[in-house]
């Protein structure tokens, strides 16, 4: 594997690792409560490091296929209650999470950017990265 590939690694772990910590900190230091819609983000950013981790460790890109994955669907998630949150009309027929209403919004820093936003750009990022990863490591075969 070249460097490259090596830092495009590094760089979407990287991202998962921030990402992770920071859900964390809204849930643990700032005592935000996640919704549904945030545990499935969750459920799928957290994996990422890991196996971001060991992909980089054992200089496997083949990795970066299963990140494609996780952060595709992630993507879908995040922007799915994104919309909940942003959007009048999935606004009104927006499920509910629980306890925590999807539509919540603990943080709007700029009138844009809530956690499910934050949750969404690491999503992409990370996908962006899979696919120059994949893209590079094929060339090489």
């Amino acid at each position: 594997m070249n460097n490259r590939i090596e830092n495009l690694l590094i760089s979407a772990w990287l991202i998962s690792l921030v990402a992770t910590l920071g859900s964390l900190y809204f849930s643990i230091i700032k005592q935000f409560e996640p919704c549904t819609l945030c545990w499935y983000q969750r459920i799928l950013m957290y994996p990422l490091v890991i196996l971001l981790l060991v992909g980089t460790l054992k200089k496997d890109a083949g990795v970066a296929l299963y990140s494609l994955i996780f952060s595709v669907i992630g993507i879908l998630f995040s922007s799915y209650h994104y919309a909940n949150q942003k959007l009048a009309a999935f606004q009104e027929v927006a499920p509910s999470c629980g306890r925590i209403p999807c539509t919540g919004q603990y943080i709007n820093w700029f009138g844009f950017m809530t956690i499910p936003f934050l949750a969404l750009i690491a999503f992409i990022m990370i996908a962006c990265l899979s696919i120059m990863i994949l893209r590079m490591s094929k060339g090489r075969n």
